[in-house]
């Protein structure tokens, strides 16, 4: 991040901020995160990650967040997929290929419900 040199940027940038903690504080707001660490796109996470990305372009979902991150230190259960709607806990998935990906979307993010088979106890 460049250096801020002016008290006008620096409010910017903190409005920013106050915005993105408030966008992932609403409910009904939807965070999805994809692990894209060495291990977890060797196990697929690139499909994992289209697939979120598909399904939420052919469905024309709004207020969606897809980020990546690094690994989660779960190697074996790689890909792993988290969700984190408005204010409830984040619920974690694991072996998440495409298909299970699709399955997540339409069944935790469209509907609330979480795939239970696919859960991976923190």
């Amino acid at each position: 991040m460049p250096a801020i040199k002016s008290l006008e940027e620096l409010k910017r940038v903190r409005e920013e901020a106050l915005q993105k903690k408030k966008m992932k504080a609403t409910p009904g707001n939807v965070q999805v995160i994809v692990a894209m660490g060495t291990c977890g796109i060797a196990a697929g996470a690139r499909d994992t990650m289209k697939s979120v990305l598909s399904f939420i372009e052919s469905n024309s979902l709004s207020g969606v967040t897809v980020t990546q991150t690094g690994c989660i230190g779960m190697c074996e259960q790689e890909p792993i997929m988290q969700v984190v709607i408005g204010d409830q806990p984040k619920v974690v998935y694991g072996k998440v290929n495409a298909e299970v990906a699709e399955q997540i979307m339409k069944q935790h993010v469209q509907n609330g419900i979480p795939v239970k088979d696919y859960v991976l106890p923190l």
